[in-house]
This record gives structure tokens, C-alpha cells and sequence, in this order.
């Protein structure tokens, strides 16, 4: 979970509480509301402007709580009720004036095609306050941005900068400028090679023939995203009182989020934000212009509000909570977590018919983003009123537990697979379409899409686990060969049969790389897992586009298609960046059990 640290005496002012807590306990209790706890107290023998708390978040859903003003802002509120409010914030048809532009070119749009940013004026930066924006600016990049693979974020000095911005694409040999912390130019190629912020993050970009970069309109290089800041123009220092803030990356509602945090954190440190027009050359999913008359937009101003409001029932509520409540009580409770509510009646059709016609309708703030269901309206309710509220009540049933099956055959297929020298993984179970689809020369016409991500990155459910297995032999070049993994786990998949059109599966995947891998030593410990599982089974040629032709071949079992396995098809390998011979495969464990 992140954690933060945050200067004591800045924290306690942005909360309303300048002299703190009471007691620590009192502290504590107070961080309930943001999901939060103290992990470390100040060191109470240095001076008070030194002193710093560690805490720690416990909802990787809310990055605006990942700064000393978001965490802040959110105990301030639920203690008063009221609600910050941002007017810079430009919405559909309602589009606020600037002069200050960013171009994006078409040229990034299949590298990292989207840019949001502001302006920050009207206050000196502190030693505090920049360390402060660097840890937000971190936090927002390693957690929410995937270590900068989704979201990166950039300062700027304004008063070097000539407008407008231009962010495009280049040939990674063909620009060189000084990176911050550095003496002498580098090309984009060499960045990577040597400077250690290019070493870090060297694995985003270097397999790519265009790389993305930010210069003014006289060509001077602000940045190269997402590695380093150029240490001209990207070298913000205490006491610098204009800022030109930016983020990129490859998901236009995770960049547009992250950028509205940061905004609303800097104002409330009492900043002035101004807007930015960022002009595309090709069209994005947001919608600029008068309600109604376009879907999509070139043209942005940020910071820019996107989020849509949600319904939820207050029957929904009752049942979540074990409590009826009135749409009243639910308004009170949302507004002192800083969601605005209104009194509403169910759109959705087959609302009416289940009994949840009457409920509120909550409005996101501008700075979060995690309302995706109902039920995330009810968990807000639920805090906003207080957990120590609500009567406890004790278990009614009494149940014993037991293993399932298919646990049970799980097990055993695990201590089989580790008896064949492979090593057990973990992974999400959601996934990007470049991975899961793209990357396996796959056609996702059975993929499940998520409706509504927060990012791409987990924007779809996997279909397979050879693609998780990938992930991890694609940064695994350093380790000594052969590499022998394996996975159990769920994968879901479009099925018309199934009443949620929908099925949900048990699967073993494997995978073998090294110079050693190939079909015979894949089929001999294919013979072995079966032998040991009592199972008999056939083989027939597979037409998988993930494997060699004639070198892979179906699983059948009880006359069904169970799985495949074989050598994997060099295109796949080269979209992994794998270099050495792999084979795969993978089982329905529910089917074989």
C-alpha cells in the first residue's frame, strides 16, 4: 500500500487542526475517513517546521489522497462538511479562456498520446512544498502510473518556456539534449544507456522506434517522458513562484485524473491555477464542446472535468448496510467525504421492476475518479456516517468450511508442476489488450472488455495465462536459463451459452524458456503431469496463431478441447522482446477434474 510522508506542521494547517490532535489515538480515529493510519510519529525532539508523519493508505483507488493536501483536504472536509471549490475546472460547454497552448502531433499517438497539464502561479514554492509536489508527483507515477509506464509527470519554469509547447515524436537518435542532474547532451538513445534514470526506465521506451518529446516553440527540449526532465527548463527550484506542470501518458481519463489532483492539491496550498489548451492531431474520447453535439474532441483545456455521476438506490443502500436510510441521511453522509448528492429516481432500465427506483444521484469531485458502481456510493455513504454508527450485530448462521474440488485438484496439479522443476507466479487477472491480445497475435473476439477502467492497463479481463507468463519472461533476460513457470488460476472468457454470456474457468499455464525448450521436452512433461493425474488424454495439431504451425497441438479429453501447448510463434516472442525458445501451454483444470 503507499505510503507517504508528510511535513507535521504543513498537514495539520491544510487539516484544519494547526496545532494537531490531542492524542494520538484521537489521530488515529481522524484517519479513519481517508482509509488511512499513522505508520510512524514525529520525532518530537527536532524543531516543529522539521518535524514529519509517515502514513500509510490503504485504497490504492484514491490517489488524491497519495500528497500532504489530498490526505489532508479529505479530514478537513469530513470534520466540517464542506466542500473545497475549484472554478478553474473546464467542463463540457463550459471552456475557459488561454492563451497558452500545447500542440500535440500525431506522431506520439501509437508511442504516448496524451498530455494534460496547468499552470501554477502566485506563490513562492517552499522546501516543504517541493518536496512535497516531487513525492506526489512519485507516488502518482510509480502506483497510479504503472512506474511511469501509464503517467508521468513533469514541473516546468515558466518564465524560460516560449509558447506554445510542442509534444511529439522523434527518432531516439536524432535529439540530444542535457537531462537533469547532467553536464553534458545525451541523445534519447544514449539517456537511456547512461544516465540512471534512463537505466530505470529504459524498459518503456527502448523497444520502440519513435520516442516522445516535449520542447517549446524554439525547439528547446523540456523533457523526454517519461525518463527525465531536461536541466534547463526542468529544473524547478524553492522559490520559484510559476510553474508549468504536465503529465503524459497512455490513457487519456488516468493522465486527465492525475493532473486534476495535482491542481487541486496545489490550489489548496493556495496557488493559482491557470488553464492550458492542449490541441491534438487526431481525435481523443473526450467531448469539449456543447452538450451533445460531438463525442469527440482535438481541442482540451485542462484541468478538465470528465467524471460521470452515479446512481444508487436507496433499497441498494439498505441492503449494503443492514439500515434504511433516507436519500437525506445519504446526501449528508456523501457530503462529508466530499461527494456532492442530489435526490434522484433510476434511468437504468430494470431498476424499477427490482424495487430501486428512489435514490441519489452522486456527483464525483474533481479530484477522484473511483465511482464505478453503486456499490462505491454506499461505501462512501458508510464512511461519511461513521463505521462506529452503525449497531453490530452478530452471525446469524453457522457454517463449517470446506475445500472445493477443484482447490483440492488445484493442489495437486501445483505439486506436480513444482515436481517438474517450475516455479509457482502470481498475477492480476486483468490486463491491458496490447498484452493479452496484441502481443499474442491473438484476434480478442472472446476477451472480456471492463466497462469503464481505470486505466488501460487493466482495462480487460484475461482470457488466457500464457500472457501473464510473458510478462515476466520479458524481464527476465538477466536471469540465468533455462527459466521453468507456471500459474494456476481464473481466466473468463465471452460465452453466448452461459446466461451472463460469460464463463469463468480454472486454468494451468505453463511455460519453459531457454535454449533447451521445444515440443518433444514440452509433450514428455505433458505425459508426465497426465500420468500422475491419472488422466488419459489425445493430441491433434493445433492452428493456435500464438504457436509455430506444426509445432503445437490440442489437449483432448473426454472428446473436448482442454488446452494446448507448443513452441511459441517468434512474432510473439520479438512483441515480448523474449530472445531465446519458449514453450507453452496451458489446461482446464475444471474440465480435467
Amino acid at each position: 500500500m503507499p505510503k507517504i510522508e508528510v511535513n507535521e506542521q504543513v498537514f495539520y494547517t491544510l487539516a484544519n487542526h494547526s496545532g494537531g490532535w490531542k492524542s494520538r489515538d484521537e489521530f488515529e480515529s481522524a484517519l479513519v475517513c481517508a482509509k488511512a493510519e499513522l505508520d510512524e510519529d514525529s520525532d518530537k525532539s527536532l524543531p516543529k517546521e522539521e518535524r514529519t508523519l509517515k502514513i500509510e493508505l490503504n485504497d490504492t483507488n484514491r490517489p488524491d489522497l497519495w500528497g500532504t493536501a489530498g490526505c489532508a483536504r479529505q479530514l478537513r472536509i469530513y470534520d466540517s462538511g464542506k466542500s473545497p471549490q475549484y472554478d478553474f475546472f473546464s467542463r463540457p460547454g463550459d471552456i475557459k479562456k488561454t492563451s497558452r497552448k500545447v500542440k500535440v502531433q500525431a506522431s506520439v499517438k501509437n508511442v504516448r498520446p496524451y498530455l494534460s497539464g496547468f499552470i501554477a502561479s502566485g506563490k513562492k514554492i517552499s522546501d516543504p512544498m517541493l518536496r512535497d509536489m516531487i513525492q506526489t508527483q512519485e507516488k502518482l507515477a510509480w502506483n497510479f502510473g504503472r512506474k511511469r509506464r501509464s503517467i508521468s509527470m513533469g514541473l516546468y519554469r515558466i518564465s524560460l518556456v516560449n509558447w506554445p509547447i510542442i509534444y511529439k515524436g522523434v527518432d531516439p537518435d536524432s535529439v540530444s539534449f542535457v537531462p537533469l542532474q547532467w553536464d553534458v547532451p545525451l541523445t534519447l538513445r544514449e539517456i537511456l544507456k547512461q544516465h540512471p534514470k534512463g537505466k530505470e526506465y529504459a524498459f518503456i521506451q527502448e523497444h520502440e522506434p519513435i520516442h516522445p518529446l516535449l520542447t517549446d516553440s524554439q525547439g528547446t527540449v523540456l523533457s523526454y517522458p517519461p525518463i527525465i526532465n531536461s536541466n534547463d527548463l526542468g529544473a524547478v527550484q524553492v522559490g520559484d513562484s510559476e510553474v508549468f506542470i504536465e503529465l503524459t501518458g497512455t490513457d487519456l481519463p488516468s493522465v486527465t485524473l492525475a493532473a486534476s489532483i495535482v491542481a487541486c492539491d496545489l490550489a489548496d496550498n493556495g496557488f493559482k491555477i491557470e488553464p492550458v489548451e492542449v490541441e491534438y492531431e487526431f481525435d481523443t474520447s473526450f467531448d469539449q464542446t456543447s452538450a451533445g453535439k460531438s463525442k469527440t474532441s482535438r481541442n482540451i483545456i485542462f484541468p478538465y472535468y470528465f467524471q460521470e455521476p452515479v446512481f444508487c438506490s436507496l433499497s441498494r443502500v439498505e441492503k449494503f448496510l443492514g439500515e434504511k436510510l433516507s436519500a437525506d441521511e445519504c446526501i449528508k453522509a456523501l457530503s462529508r467525504m466530499g461527494v456532492k448528492a442530489e435526490k434522484a429516481k433510476a434511468a437504468e432500465r430494470g431498476q424499477e421492476k427490482a424495487g430501486e427506483t428512489e435514490g441519489v444521484r452522486a456527483y464525483p469531485p474533481e479530484y477522484r475518479n473511483d465511482f464505478l458502481h453503486a456499490a462505491d456510493v454506499v461505501e462512501d455513504i458508510m464512511i461519511g456516517r461513521s463505521l462506529g454508527s452503525f449497531k453490530p450485530e452478530r452471525p446469524s448462521d453457522s457454517t463449517i468450511g470446506r475445500l472445493l474440488p477443484i482447490t483440492l485438484f488445484s493442489r495437486q496439479v501445483k505439486e506436480l508442476l513444482i515436481g517438474l522443476g517450475y516455479q509457482e507466479m502470481i498475477y492480476n487477472y486483468l490486463g491491458s489488450k496490447k498484452d493479452l491480445v496484441e502481443n499474442m497475435r491473438g484476434k480478442g473476439d472472446k476477451i472480456i472488455r471492463i466497462f469503464n477502467p481505470m486505466t488501460e492497463n487493466y482495462e480487460y479481463v484475461r482470457d488466457s495465462v500464457v500472457a501473464s507468463l510473458m510478462a515476466s519472461e520479458s524481464i527476465s533476460g538477466r536471469s540465468v536459463y533455462p527459466h521453468k513457470i507456471f500459474e494456476v488460476g481464473k481466466v473468463a472468457y465471452l460465452n453466448d451459452e452461459e446466461n451472463n454470456r460469460s464463463s469463468t474457468r480454472q486454468f494451468a499455464g505453463f511455460l519453459h524458456a531457454g535454449t533447451d525448450a521445444n515440443f518433444n521436452s514440452a509433450a514428455a512433461e505433458l505425459q508426465t503431469l497426465f500420468y500422475y493425474l491419472s488422466r488419459e488424454y489425445d493430441v491433434e495439431e493445433s492452428s493456435d496463431p500464438r504457436f509455430i504451425p506444426g509445432r503445437a497441438a490440442v489437449i483432448i479429453f473426454n472428446k473436448k478441447e482442454i488446452g494446448v501447448f507448443g513452441e511459441l510463434h517468434p512474432e510473439v516472442l520479438e512483441n515480448w522482446g523474449v530472445t531465446v525458445p519458449c514453450t507453452a501451454g496451458e489446461i482446464d483444470l475444471d474440465a480435467l477434474n
